[in-house]
């Protein structure tokens, strides 16, 4: 019994991370059709940049708690910056042209990025571990976890509700939809699908910086941070279809609860696991899970 509570905290709150960074790239393919490869990019910006701050903050005398605040300001930081420079610096000029050179610039694009860090933040690992044992352990069902490991569940819930209210409940969500069916229509009608595409753009950064911001207080931040969660995040896509956030949020549970499954039963075949699902997902259906209807020219 143990074990199991175990296994399923473990894979809830592994499934949180990757939700909050899965859905940043979820949104911009949805909208501007974009296989962005930089978004590993913004994770790791946003964990060097939240680590650095809290940091600095510590020695500087600031209370534990302000890492929080240091946590949400790094990722507005980094998604605004990182995204507006990458999208109106390099991607407006693309628009038209081939998805595989697209993804080539966003590739070329992460590669910068990554080594920009080495210049900025140096080769040496941050550790900005003061917001999390402020927050101690609880028990839950005879098991010691971290609170703020469990604190990433109820952060992928308000991502995940805020999401689905901002995309079903606001003028904005009608826009996007408009723009996601039908860019040519949508510009013919009158809306400014170039700020749509920013607003989408920056956001979706702010969402992949906020992964990385929210965790580097669990972990070592250190060079290459950024390329195992992109490599998860494309499989999380994938298995719930691109584009789609429900499909974002089913596929981070399928990912992160057979990763947490494999890791205490069968370790040897951690990584195996993941790809397997996502075989198996798309031999039965291709588009994903919950991949957006197709609208069909005639």
């Amino acid at each position: 019994m143990d074990t199991a509570i175990t296994i399923l905290l473990d894979g809830l709150v592994f499934s949180s991370y990757l939700f909050i960074v899965s859905v940043g790239l979820t949104i911009i393919f949805g909208v501007m059709k974009i296989l962005n490869v930089a978004h590993g990019a913004f994770y790791a910006w946003g964990a060097y940049t939240a680590a650095f701050l809290i940091g600095l903050a510590a020695n500087a005398g600031w209370p534990d708690w302000a890492g929080f605040g240091i946590i949400l300001f790094s990722a507005i930081l980094v998604g605004l910056v990182l995204g507006l420079v990458l999208e109106r610096g390099i991607l407006q000029f693309m628009y038209h042209r081939d998805e595989v050179l697209i993804v080539l610039a966003t590739f070329g694009s992460f590669l910068v990025l990554e080594d920009v860090i080495l210049l900025v933040f140096g080769v040496n690992p941050y550790f900005a571990f003061q917001p999390m044992v402020l927050l101690g352990s609880v028990q839950l069902g005879g098991i010691a976890r971290d609170t703020y490991g469990l604190t990433l569940i109820g952060l992928a819930v308000v991502v995940a509700t805020g999401c689905w209210l901002m995309l079903k409940r606001t003028r904005w969500g009608k826009l996007l939809s408009a723009v996601i069916y039908d860019r040519e229509l949508s510009v013919t009608m009158g809306l400014d699908v170039t700020r749509v595409y920013i607003v989408t753009f920056t956001l979706g950064a702010m969402f992949g910086a906020l992964g990385g911001a929210y965790i580097a207080p669990t972990v070592s931040v250190a060079p290459g941070f950024g390329i195992d969660v992109i490599v998860l995040s494309f499989a999380v896509v994938v298995i719930g279809g691109m584009g789609s956030v429900p499909g974002a949020m089913i596929g981070a549970l399928a990912v992160g609860l057979v990763r947490a499954l494999a890791v205490h039963k069968f370790p040897q075949l951690e990584l195996f696991v993941i790809y397997a699902v996502m075989a198996t997902v798309l031999v039965f259906r291709p588009e994903g899970l919950f991949a957006p209807v197709k609208v069909r020219r005639i």
